[in-house]
C-alpha cells in the first residue's frame, strides 16, 4: 500500500478554512490589502460579532490572517502576498462567466466599480490593471511569454518615474496573478505593488468609498495615456 502523502492532512485543513461562506467573505474584503476590525468585518459579512471572532480565530490559526492590537482594537489583514494570490485565483475559478445579475443599483454600482479597476491585495486589477499589463507588454516593458518578466527597458520605465523596486523579503520581482473578472493575468509582485502605490501617492488613481474598488483620475488617464498609449474610454 501507497503511504499516504504527508501534505494531504495540511491541504484539506486548508480548504476548510475557506469552505464556509463567512471565512470566505472575509478573505474577500481582506483583499483590498488594508487592516480590518472585527466590527467591520462582521458588520461587512452581516453577522454576529461572536460568530466574527471564532471565525477569525480560525483564519488566524491557520495561517491565512494575521493579527495586530493595537488598544483595545483588534485587526486583522491577510497574512501575505500568497494568501492574497490564493484568494483571488480561486475567486477566478469559482465565478462564472454569466454571473448572476445583481440584486440591488447598489450591488451593480459595486460589482461595476470592481470590475473596472480595484486592488488585488497591494496591486492593481480589473479592467485598470488589465489595461496597464497588456499596454506595458505591447510596449516592451513587459514579457509573458515565458512567464512574466521585467525587461531592461521595463526596469528603466520603473527608474524613470521613480518608483523603486527594491524589497528585503524574498517575494518576486513581477509575477502574474489571475484577474477573476478579465480572466487574464495582472501584474503583481513587487513591481506590480509599487507601481499601484505610486498610482495611489501621485493621484493617479483614487480609492472609491471603503471598498477596494479604485478608479484613474483626469490626471492618472493623462498620465497613463502619454506613459502607456491607454485610452482613457478602455478604463471608465
Amino acid at each position: 500500500m501507497t503511504p499516504p502523502d504527508p501534505a494531504a492532512p495540511r491541504l484539506a485543513a486548508l480548504a476548510a478554512l475557506l469552505a464556509d461562506e463567512t471565512r470566505a467573505s472575509f478573505c474577500l474584503a481582506l483583499l483590498d490589502g488594508r487592516a480590518w476590525t472585527a466590527g467591520e468585518l462582521a458588520r461587512h459579512a452581516g453577522v454576529a460579532p461572536s460568530t466574527t471572532s471564532e471565525h477569525l480565530g480560525k483564519l488566524v490559526a491557520g495561517g491565512l490572517l494575521a493579527e495586530e492590537r493595537q488598544g483595545r482594537h483588534r485587526y486583522v489583514r491577510l497574512a501575505d502576498e500568497r494568501v492574497a494570490h490564493l484568494v483571488e485565483e480561486l475567486a477566478a475559478q469559482v465565478v462564472p462567466d454569466g454571473r448572476e445579475r445583481p440584486r440591488t443599483l447598489r450591488a451593480a454600482s459595486v460589482s461595476s466599480a470592481l470590475a473596472r479597476g480595484r486592488t488585488c491585495y497591494d496591486h492593481l486589477a480589473g479592467r485598470l490593471g488589465i489595461r496597464i499589463t497588456e499596454a506595458m507588454t505591447v510596449r516592451g516593458l513587459l514579457r509573458q511569454d515565458t512567464g512574466f518578466a521585467l525587461t531592461d527597458e521595463g526596469l528603466g520605465w520603473f527608474g524613470s518615474l521613480g518608483i523603486g523596486l527594491e524589497s528585503g523579503t524574498r517575494r518576486p520581482l513581477v509575477r502574474a496573478c489571475l484577474d477573476w473578472t478579465e480572466r487574464r493575468p495582472h501584474l503583481a509582485g513587487i513591481a506590480g505593488a509599487a507601481l499601484c502605490r505610486h498610482a495611489l501617492d501621485t493621484g493617479w488613481c483614487v480609492r472609491i468609498g471603503s471598498g477596494r474598488a479604485v478608479k484613474a483620475t483626469p490626471d492618472g488617464e493623462r498620465a497613463l495615456a502619454e506613459l502607456l498609449g491607454i485610452e482613457a474610454a478602455t478604463i471608465r
